[in-house]
């Protein structure tokens, strides 16, 4: 067995598949300790109540541990994370559609970091404060696509594997979600 000091130095994706064939919760542990943060983060921008992002945080990760087999390897490991943290966010919001916290965006300091692509320039010149409000008002679905590109800075390669989409998807998907959040913002008051 190794020791604790080469298991830390595994990568990910090799701490995935020993995690995989041994089903080993310590092992699990270490996959945890490295992205519990990010993961409570993410959550916490869909939830904005800490108890929340916290259950949700625990829910990722018991859904991780027995998903993990799933994971492929097509992209990093970190990039499928996010996308699987995502997605399970997206079910829980669209699943609690009465709950108060349903129309809370997620913080989005990182927005005016945006990089500079094709047609964005009106979607750069959007003032957060409005911004923000605007993607409140877009599915989860959307919200959840421009966040992979524009805030985790994800390649479109990296999201159609995530996505398990073809680039030509990714990418109608990314202008449709665009468009539909410049159309909201420009009917803000």
């Amino acid at each position: 067995m190794e020791t604790l000091n080469n298991i830390n130095k595994l990568s990910d994706e090799d701490l995935v598949k020993a995690i995989v064939k041994t089903n080993d919760t310590l092992l699990f542990e270490i996959l945890y300790d490295r992205y519990a943060m990010l993961v409570y983060n993410k959550c916490f921008g869909f939830a904005k109540d800490a108890d929340e992002a916290k259950d949700l945080t625990q829910d990722v990760f018991l859904k991780l541990f027995v998903k993990l087999g799933s994971f492929k390897g097509k992209s990093k490991f970190s990039t499928w994370l996010y996308a699987f943290t995502y997605n399970h966010c997206v079910n829980y919001v669209t699943r609690n559609t009465a709950k108060k916290f349903q129309k809370k965006a997620v913080d989005y300091k990182d927005i005016e970091n945006l990089s500079e692509d094709e047609d964005d320039n009106s979607f750069l010149t959007m003032k957060v404060d409005k911004l923000k409000i605007a993607l409140e008002r877009i599915s989860p679905d959307e919200k959840m696509i421009l966040l992979l590109k524009y805030q985790d800075l994800l390649s479109i390669r990296d999201i159609e594997n995530v996505l398990g989409i073809g680039e030509s998807a990714v990418k109608m998907r990314i202008k449709r979600a665009k468009d539909k959040l410049i159309t909201v913002y420009n009917n803000l008051k």
